[in-house]
C-alpha cells in the first residue's frame, strides 16, 4: 500500500478537486491520497466528489486554516 500526498496550499477551485482526481487515478486500489490545503470551499467539495466517485474517505482534519482530507482508493 502506498501513500500519495497533494499539497494544494494557496490553490483555489477547482484545481484541489482536479488534483485529487488525478491522484486517485495515478493510485491503485488500497493506496491512500492524502490531500492538504486552505482552499474553504474545497474542504467541502472533495468529501462529496470522493463519495461520487465510490472511494473511502478516511478522515478530514483541520489545523488552524490547513485541513487534510486522506481518501482510501477501493475501487478502480
Amino acid at each position: 500500500m502506498a501513500e500519495l500526498k497533494v499539497d494544494c496550499a494557496g490553490k483555489n477551485c477547482p484545481v484541489p478537486l482536479i488534483e485529487m482526481r488525478k491522484a486517485i487515478k495515478k493510485a491503485t486500489k488500497g493506496d491512500v491520497v492524502e490531500i492538504r490545503g486552505d482552499h474553504p470551499a474545497s474542504k467541502k467539495e472533495i468529501p462529496m466528489a470522493v463519495e461520487s466517485l465510490g472511494q473511502e474517505l478516511l478522515e478530514v482534519t483541520e489545523d488552524g486554516k490547513m485541513w487534510t482530507i486522506r481518501i482510501r482508493k477501493v475501487k478502480e
